[in-house]
């Protein structure tokens, strides 16, 4: 099977949700420190420093949750899930799986294992994600016969 020529890198992620979180994730940020300047009184500085931690918190749990997407280049795939970044040549991967009813698309990896690839989800839509899935599934299948 021949791909027609891709521009690389190529990268595949749940953009709309990025869209959200970020913007959700400064507000956050700044609604934790106006909450700890408006507290009352009785409260003391380390009450007040907490509270803005905990913003801070809330909002790296939300840029984690921002963080997913698959790159594609020349010399092989780059998968960030939520908390691990993982660097994949093209012969690594045996094959790209989207099954009905997986969240997101998984990798078989030449090891043996499976790796979640979490930027191509089906939170961004049924068939945007089974499209993406089938470019990164001919792309993999491409460089595989070279």
């Amino acid at each position: 099977m021949t791909t027609p020529p891709v521009e690389f890198p190529v990268t595949w992620a749940p953009r709309r949700t990025r869209a959200v979180l970020l913007p959700v994730c400064a507000v956050l940020v700044v609604l934790f420190v106006v909450l700890a300047l408006l507290l009352p009184a009785n409260w003391q500085l380390n009450d007040r420093i907490m509270m803005i931690a905990s913003g801070v918190l809330f909002a790296g749990a939300g840029l984690m949750l921002a963080r997913p997407r698959v790159t594609a280049d020349a010399e092989g795939v780059t998968v960030v899930n939520f908390v691990r970044r993982r660097r994949l040549s093209w012969a690594e991967i045996v094959r790209v799986n989207f099954r009905q009813g997986d969240p997101w698309a998984t990798l078989d990896l030449a090891d043996g294992t499976s790796l979640a690839a979490v930027g191509i989800q089906s939170g961004v839509g049924k068939a945007r994600a089974i499209a993406d899935a089938r470019a990164l599934r001919d792309l993999a299948e491409h460089h595989a016969q070279l």
